[in-house]
């Protein structure tokens, strides 16, 4: 309870001046308390509501992200490309299949081994972008792969000699001109051979791009002459972070 304090006083003349205030009250006291039940109360209100409200942008997020995944696999499956399921030699002479390389990420290159520069500067790129990925403990390994698209001169001895120069996973594919076409043709690969000189040598004309192969098989992205090793890592790093085996998408 706050009482009326007055003050009495004489003034000039004789009079009397009665003065009465109302102390304030303490100002600490005010500050310090305790907050009451009604705010603690809204404080935690607050306090889920805010939460309530982040959980729900993040699943939101969360399934905008898976929708776009989705969109991009029906892309690229309606893009066709490496859906067929190649046969083809190994540079050991065993008989491999695309069947072989499901649940492993690969860097695929069309090539061969009498070419003069290009070929060895690209497997070279190919190469060193997966030896760079072999240091990051946190990627799984790539397997690179060459596909001959020369066939009557690269059989597998020459395919064997060939790839120990780049790297030790590096496999070297070949088979008959028919299968190696049809390997081609899965990945819209251009090759023709050009005249032949002299000496019986000659040039194979083909497209010049590095694929990379997710672990369901699915073609995700690939990779021309402008792009260099470190692109390509940061690629391939960026894909495999964001990779969802597709069984897994299509449960959602």
């Amino acid at each position: 309870m706050l009482v009326l304090r007055c003050i009495v006083g004489k003034v000039h003349g004789g009079g009397l001046l009665k003065t009465c205030v109302q102390p304030q009250r303490p100002l600490r006291r005010v500050l310090s308390g305790a907050p009451g039940p009604a705010l603690r109360t809204r404080v935690a209100g607050s306090l889920l509501v805010g939460g309530g409200l982040l959980a729900a942008w993040w699943w939101v997020d969360s399934e905008k992200r898976q929708q776009q995944r989705r969109r991009r696999v029906e892309q690229l499956k309606q893009v066709s490309l490496g859906q067929g399921a190649f046969s083809l030699l190994d540079h050991g002479g065993r008989r491999r299949t695309k069947a072989d390389f499901l649940g492993r990420w690969v860097l695929l290159y069309f090539g061969f081994t009498h070419c003069p520069d290009i070929c060895p500067e690209e497997l070279d790129k190919l190469c060193g972008a997966v030896a760079a990925l072999d240091q990051d403990a946190t990627m799984p390994p790539v397997q690179p792969l060459f596909v001959t698209v020369d066939p009557e001169r690269d059989d597998p001895p020459a395919l064997a000699r060939y790839v120990r120069d780049f790297h030790p996973r590096l496999i070297g594919l070949t088979g008959t001109p028919e299968e190696v076409k049809r390997a081609g043709r899965d990945y819209r690969v251009y090759a023709s051979a050009g005249p032949k000189d002299e000496d019986g040598d000659y040039i194979v004309d083909h497209t010049i791009l590095i694929y990379l192969v997710s672990p369901d098989g699915l073609f995700l992205d690939y990779y021309n002459r402008m792009k260099d090793q470190e692109q390509i890592v940061d690629s391939v790093r960026n894909h495999i972070k964001n990779y969802e085996p597709l069984d897994t998408m299509s449960g959602h």
